[in-house]
């Protein structure tokens, strides 16, 4: 009877309502949720039977639940380095426990990366889920198979230990005066080592061994060029090499100019290494080698002679003492970096950014995070910034997306349409005692 089912039609509308009504309960609930997704009421329509030109059957309404979960939060800007969002598609890794690997847990998919260390160190965002990576080897990759969630781990920033970073590299650029006047007498390497030539121009610098100890090496200059090859100079590069107080002679050289006052390698017997045996007193088994860079041939770059003073212009050692855990930093690549207190950082962990088909048909799941589903499709572990995944911005949280003027505004629809529902039911019950009215 059509009377019926006018008034079944209209409890259909008090459902649909009710359930419309519910997901902007909750929306306006999460207003200040990180990371989440509004969800939308999506209706269509219920047929019974098909109309015809002199009979219609009323069918009803149902309503479907839409995450917008592939819509974009706002990224705001937060306090701590290990909080992140990701600017674009994709979603964190997490799971349920701290060690998937013996304690099994689930693993899922969110957007909320209120990521802190617990006490063990490991991330976990405020709803409880540990941030899970891919440990980057001492040679600097990640595990070769980024499909397998079987090869992350769970991201951990503390009890990381500094490592001593031995020097390897020594840029110089000094200017040796064309004015110095030329040494008269004949020189033997080691003179000016054991005192007795004074060098006409000295500069030290610190360098660390592999054991991340401090030492002084130094570059002794002295003009011995004279009658054809005036531009020419001695360069003694001395140490303590034994830590007996006495300066060990590494290298004795000849650095030559051209007349324009650049450096003339073809003429030099510079070498680009110097090496330091450290004694084995210092607990220091293998030679130290390190590269030095005295300039390019024929340009000012490096060394050069000028009629000016003789001057140390600019000079870049590398290395630094041992050193403890500082702070992390993460960068958009998803890469989080240890720095140390010593100046020196170190690649630890590559974040993946977990992609999908379709991230609207994704399950939600407690704590704002997801499930795939056979409408979202297989997730793909990708590295931020490559292959359509989002970048990750640290010390950053991304927004609810939730508009409350928005939702006000559905809520005024739907409270009006639910009214508007439950007046079709007392209507059509009028209708039928109307209908039982006229047996009387």
């Amino acid at each position: 009877m059509s009377l019926t089912a006018a008034m079944f039609s209209g409890v259909s509308g008090l459902a649909a309502q009710s359930t419309a009504m519910a997901m902007i309960s909750d929306n306006i609930s999460n207003t200040n949720t990180i990371g989440y997704k509004g969800t939308n009421a999506i209706f269509s329509t219920l047929v019974t039977e098909s109309a015809t030109d002199t009979s219609y059957s009323a069918g009803g309404v149902l309503v479907h639940p839409r995450a917008q979960v592939d819509q974009q939060g706002l990224i705001t800007a937060s306090d701590s380095t290990t909080h992140m969002a990701v600017a674009g598609d994709g979603f964190f890794v997490v799971n349920t426990v701290p060690d998937p690997t013996t304690t099994g847990g689930n693993y899922t998919y969110t957007r909320a990366g209120t990521f802190e260390p617990d006490a063990n160190g490991l991330l976990r965002n405020a709803q409880g889920y540990y941030l899970q990576g891919w440990e980057i080897d001492p040679n600097g990759n990640i595990p070769a198979n980024q499909s397998d969630l079987a090869a992350l781990s769970p991201v951990n920033i503390t009890g990381l230990t500094g490592n001593a970073e031995a020097t390897s590299t020594i840029n110089l650029k000094a200017n040796l005066s064309s004015d110095q006047a030329t040494f008269g007498a004949g020189y033997v390497s080691g003179d000016m080592a054991n005192g007795t030539t004074t060098p006409h121009f000295v500069r030290s610098f610190q360098v660390y061994d592999s054991m991340g100890s401090a030492h002084a090496i130094t570059f002794n200059f002295l003009r011995t060029g004279s009658g054809g090859t005036p531009n020419e100079w001695t360069v003694e590069i001395t140490a303590d090499t034994d830590g007996d107080g006495n300066e060990d002679v590494l290298a004795s050289q000849i650095a030559a100019f051209n007349s324009d006052g650049t450096l003339d390698l073809a003429g030099s017997t510079l070498s680009n290494t110097v090496t330091i045996p450290w004694a084995a007193s210092l607990g220091i088994d293998t030679p130290q080698v390190v590269t030095l860079n005295f300039g390019t041939d024929g340009q000012s770059d490096g060394f050069t002679q000028f009629a000016s003073n003789s001057e140390l212009v600019s000079s870049d050692v590398n290395g630094a003492l041992f050193g403890a855990f500082n702070s992390v930093f993460i960068n958009e690549e998803g890469t989080v970096i240890a720095k140390f207190d010593n100046g020196t950082s170190k690649e630890i962990y590559k974040i993946p950014v977990a992609t999908f088909a379709n991230p609207n048909g994704m399950r939600n799941q407690d704590g704002n995070s997801y499930d795939e589903t056979p409408d979202s499709g297989t997730f793909t572990l990708r590295e931020a910034t490559f292959g359509g995944a989002g970048k990750i911005i640290s010390s950053a949280t991304e927004a609810s997306t939730v508009d409350i003027a928005e939702e006000f505004t559905r809520m005024i629809i739907t409270q009006r349409s639910y009214s508007a529902a439950g007046k079709i039911i007392t209507t059509a019950d009028e209708m039928l005692e109307e209908l039982i009215r006229l047996k009387r």
